[in-house]
């Protein structure tokens, strides 16, 4: 399937409904305290370990359970693995990963493909948004692609590409199916439970 010219005035139409509609548990996950350090230029080592080995709970648990339902949409879903990244910064940092926290409590929920698509746009879109971040952490801690900050390196000088080609995969299958109301409630959920994991298991 070629990835170019597939935005539509359709598509983009449903993409704007999809950020308004999930703008509040966006704000509200940016607004946690952990999420705000990782912009603030007094953010400490310990914290930025911390976020990492939540995260790790996230991403691993996106890729058991969320990766395998949607790898017939996004077909290059197997390059944007990036649980080890997490790991491997950690191991760069000199810290190890915390006991894991359940991060989908319901794992053996049944996910439609569309509902968890609504939840791989947050978690790609945190990549894309990642890249502001790393600015701050390679300014403030002194880390690099090579030395900490690999996982918010995202896929490097290909990040905004492979974002575009998410969004053609992501909006084609919609166009195709009219699932916009399911996959903004895996949005929302998404960015809810993501929010929650980070507000109880990261005392600063």
């Amino acid at each position: 399937m070629s990835t170019e010219n597939l935005i539509t005035t359709d598509s983009i139409t449903f993409l704007d409904n999809l950020r308004n509609k999930t703008s509040e548990s966006h704000k509200n996950l940016e607004a946690i305290p952990i999420s705000k350090l990782l912009v603030n230029p007094n953010i400490s080592l310990h914290a930025y370990s911390l976020y990492l080995s939540l995260m790790h709970d996230v991403v691993s648990d996106y890729e058991k359970h969320i990766y395998p339902l949607v790898e017939n949409v996004i077909l290059d879903i197997s390059e944007r693995k990036k649980a080890n990244l997490i790991l491997n910064d950690l191991k760069s940092i000199g810290e190890e990963k915390q006991k894991g926290h359940t991060f989908l409590k319901h794992s053996d929920q049944k996910f439609s493909i569309p509902f968890a698509l609504g939840m791989l746009y947050v978690l790609e879109g945190s990549t894309l948004g990642g890249r502001f971040i790393l600015k701050n952490i390679q300014e403030n801690l002194g880390l690099d692609e090579e030395n900490g900050v690999s996982y918010f390196s995202g896929y490097g000088n290909k990040t905004g590409s492979y974002w575009k080609k998410f969004l053609a995969y992501f909006t084609e299958f919609e166009t195709q199916n009219n699932t916009e109301e399911e996959i903004i409630a895996g949005a929302d959920f998404a960015f809810t439970i993501i929010g929650k994991h980070l507000s109880e298991n990261s005392s600063l």
